[in-house]
């Protein structure tokens, strides 16, 4: 896990999205990567609203 506090990152791989509307700027959407020597092996984005392949069951499962 890693801070992104200017979202930086996040927008890099074009996982922001813009809640100025709602008071909050610029956020990142939920998602689990996992990335081995520098190589995203697994990337789940959840659909708003949802946590349903982010979650570390999930993640973990993709280890195997």
């Amino acid at each position: 896990m890693i801070a992104d506090g200017s979202a930086r990152f996040t927008q890099a791989l074009r996982l922001d999205q813009d809640l100025t509307e709602r008071g909050i700027g610029i956020r990142s959407q939920r998602y689990a990567m996992v990335v081995d020597d520098g190589v995203v092996k697994t990337l789940n984005v959840e659909a708003p609203g949802k946590f349903e392949v982010s979650d570390a069951q999930t993640i973990l499962a993709t280890l195997r």
